[in-house]
């Protein structure tokens, strides 16, 4: 993912602009499809906050991208700051936006792709594997992630 987004800007919870490349170098990266307007999204994103947490404790090479379907600038800041963990964000507007869509055929929110440096999809159903396995065994499941990742 570090390659696929070198170049680009993200945000970080604290309001820091990085580069991706930089800031993503040696993290498995999940690329996290949301908006603050879709109602499964608002469902699933507090059960993506907790996984991370959990994981985010033993595994600070995991990182999450949020890759924002909202319509504005505001509603993204809104959900992103009540709502989320303390992952980054591809700023509202942003072309790569719709190319990551175009690229890994999202077609639905919430969805969510763990990738590898190079952009190559390790696990296609992320959001469902998290929702079925993460919540009671989180640990478990990203053993597993980091099976297909190496």
């Amino acid at each position: 993912m570090a390659e696929l987004l070198s170049g680009i800007t993200i945000q970080l919870k604290d309001g820091t602009q990085v580069d991706a490349g930089k800031h993503l170098t040696g993290k498995m990266v999940g690329l996290y499809f949301s908006a603050s307007w879709c109602k499964p999204c608002c469902i699933f994103t507090p059960k993506l906050k907790k996984f991370y947490e959990k994981i985010k404790q033993g595994h600070p090479e995991f990182e999450i991208v949020l890759v924002s379907r909202d319509r504005d600038e505001a509603a993204l800041f809104e959900y992103y700051d009540k709502h989320m963990g303390s992952w980054t964000f591809i700023p509202f507007g942003h072309h790569k936006i719709q190319e990551l869509l175009t690229l890994y055929k999202v077609v639905t929110i919430p969805s969510m792709r763990v990738i590898k440096p190079d952009g190559t999809v390790v696990v296609q159903d992320a959001r469902s594997e998290i929702q079925d396995k993460g919540i009671e065994n989180p640990e478990d499941l990203f053993e597993e992630w980091e099976a297909f990742y190496m």
